[in-house]
């Protein structure tokens, strides 16, 4: 497998958790650690840079004042050319931060002058996610949501690095996760489509 690149690479790590410090955290972070040390490393907890509810203003008469939080939060988005989603699983999907945080991407789209969506085509997006329960499978929701996004973007899409565990710390004593740290940030991610819709059955 080809190694990842290093010149003008920059890595944004989106931690998206209700716990500091947490299962998805330590993951991403043993994940990270395999990075080469030419390449940037931003980290943004949520839980620190505390948004609002994303309010859709697209089609009102008055624009939506950003706050300097969420134009911070922007900035270090469009600066990226590698974007980690760290969010542990909730409800088979992402966590409310997380989800906060992708809602506001709906907003930069339309932001006059920032052209998001032609600055983020053609970067990856990863994802990063700690679950309680042992069957892979049912984070698959998690991993649409992330897939469609980076596809509807034109994004690459580098996958989810899952691993076990519901207490703190718990997630190092899962092995094959750890050991798939070790290489997920390797190689390059294809970009990211939508799924193939199956033709209809002949009667």
């Amino acid at each position: 497998m080809d190694t990842i690149p290093t010149t003008g690479r920059s890595f944004l790590f989106v931690l998206a958790s209700s716990r500091p410090g947490g299962n998805t955290e330590a993951l991403a972070r043993a994940a990270a650690e395999q990075l080469p040390a030419g390449v940037a490393q931003r980290w943004v907890d949520l839980s620190r840079t505390p948004l609002p509810d994303f309010q859709d203003g697209r089609h009102d008469d008055d624009s939506w004042t950003a706050g300097a939080d969420e134009e911070a939060l922007r900035h270090a988005t469009l600066e990226a050319t590698d974007v980690v989603i760290a969010s542990p699983l909730y409800w088979y999907s992402v966590s409310a931060q997380a989800k906060r945080y992708l809602d506001y991407w709906s907003g930069w789209l339309s932001v006059p002058g920032s052209d998001f969506r032609e600055r983020v085509a053609g970067r990856t997006l990863w994802g990063v996610t700690a679950m309680a329960d042992r069957e892979e499978v049912r984070a698959d929701p998690l991993v649409a949501s992330l897939r469609h996004t980076a596809a509807y973007l034109g994004m690459r899409f580098g996958g989810v690095l899952l691993g076990n565990g519901s207490r703190p710390g718990q997630i190092r004593n899962d092995e094959r996760a750890m050991v798939r740290a070790k290489t997920f940030f390797a190689g390059e991610a294809p970009l990211a489509t939508f799924p193939t819709a199956l033709p209809p059955a002949s009667v």
